[in-house]
């Protein structure tokens, strides 16, 4: 069975997508909801973003592969009124020359720190992509995965270093392929069959 690559999994998330969201805060025993929109467009290894976020990281923009530009805008339940989650990032991918199933993604800002940081990538056995990233203060390991071509789920860790941890989990839907309500109901069922089996941290 022919496993998909790293880029092949970012060319599947090309589109636009809305994103169902529950943040689970575990020293507080308290979760909260949230939803966004999230735009992603796959580049090429020769696009000029994939070529200048290689150089921001010193890597030669040769051994890339390509990478994908994110856009985002949403809001979570307990947000300020000041807050906001909204924002783009570059990504390039550079496989291990010795297992292109596994490398370095380069990022322009970070998941949990906004500042430039290099994580490592997986393809695993089930085709799903896995992020994990050390930052200064926290790490977060992510996976995200296709239940369907038109269904991306996602689940992530954050560890601060002071003991204090987040998980999340998201249902993201694609945005342009049905109808919105018939959308949002579709991927509410899927996302509870599939979160139930998969997610996990068994809520």
């Amino acid at each position: 069975m022919i496993k998909m690559n790293v880029m092949e999994f970012f060319q599947q998330s090309a589109g636009q997508w809305q994103s169902q969201r529950t943040t689970h805060h575990l020293p507080f025993r308290r979760a909260e909801l949230g939803g966004s929109n999230i735009t992603v467009e796959a580049l090429p290894a020769d696009n000029e973003k994939v070529v200048e976020i290689c150089k921001l990281h010193d890597v030669d923009p040769g051994t890339a592969v390509g990478g994908a530009y994110v856009e985002w805008n949403g809001a979570m339940a307990w947000d300020k009124e000041d807050e906001n989650h909204k924002g783009s990032t570059v990504f390039a991918l550079v496989p291990d020359a010795d297992n292109p199933q596994t490398g370095n993604l380069l990022r322009e800002r970070g998941y949990a720190e906004i500042v430039p940081v290099i994580g490592r990538f997986e393809m695993d056995s089930e085709d799903g992509l896995v992020l994990t990233t050390e930052y200064e203060t926290m790490s977060s390991i992510e996976r995200f995965w296709f239940p369907s071509p038109d269904l991306r789920i996602r689940t992530s860790v954050v560890k601060r270093f002071g003991g204090l941890s987040t998980a999340s989990f998201c249902a993201e839907s694609r945005v342009e392929t049905v109808p919105a309500q018939d959308k949002d109901e579709a991927a509410a069922r899927e996302a509870f069959a599939v979160g139930s089996q998969h997610s996990a941290f068994g809520w």
